[in-house]
């Protein structure tokens, strides 16, 4: 699998593999327009996204298997000083599912919030139905933060959430300093 950040060129592939995963996504996605994952839409998307890293506010990867997208992770809502963090979500093919790509995925996405951004922490949450998602942050080492009733609306309800976050074992006091020295 190549890990790639994305670009306006995967604007089909993109559209293709969430077309291709409807109804394997729809209990853990939020509603959609019927257009919403259209080749056209993708491309106002990815051109979005490319504008958000340029500004540092998010860093969206695809895996790719030749030109095929199958499985997609993001760090959204960076924020900087004091905080340092950012949101994880992701998703992986249904026919790559257990094949390790979305663990490889998550790893890579996550040294590279550690080691290239310099975040000290990133959030990831999921629905306590989904026992994937769970063993998945569990096997990376995020821990349980706490519980958030009627968290996001999800395929039109508002679901409740298991709140878990990942420190930056890089990150110490020291990089918590005033950057001038005082």
């Amino acid at each position: 699998m190549d890990i790639v950040l994305t670009k306006v060129q995967h604007a089909a592939a993109l559209s293709d593999y969430y077309l291709r995963n409807a109804d394997r996504f729809t209990p853990w996605h939020p509603l959609v327009r019927h257009d919403h994952h259209s080749v056209e839409a993708w491309i106002r998307r990815l051109q979005e996204r490319e504008r958000e890293y340029t500004e540092g506010r998010a860093a969206h990867f695809v895996g790719l298997d030749g030109d095929r997208a199958i499985a997609a992770c993001s760090l959204s809502n960076i924020v900087y000083q004091p905080a340092c963090f950012c949101h994880m979500g992701y998703s992986v093919d249904r026919d790559f599912e257990g094949t390790g790509c979305m663990t490889e995925l998550v790893k890579h996405v996550i040294d590279y919030a550690f080691a290239n951004l310099r975040l000290n922490r990133i959030s990831a949450n999921y629905m306590p139905a989904n026992t994937r998602s769970a063993r998945l942050l569990e096997k990376l080492g995020f821990e349980k933060e706490g519980f958030a009733r009627r968290y996001l609306s999800i395929n039109g309800k508002w679901e409740d959430h298991i709140l878990t976050s990942l420190v930056n074992p890089l990150t110490g006091d020291r990089d918590a300093l005033d950057p001038d020295g005082d």
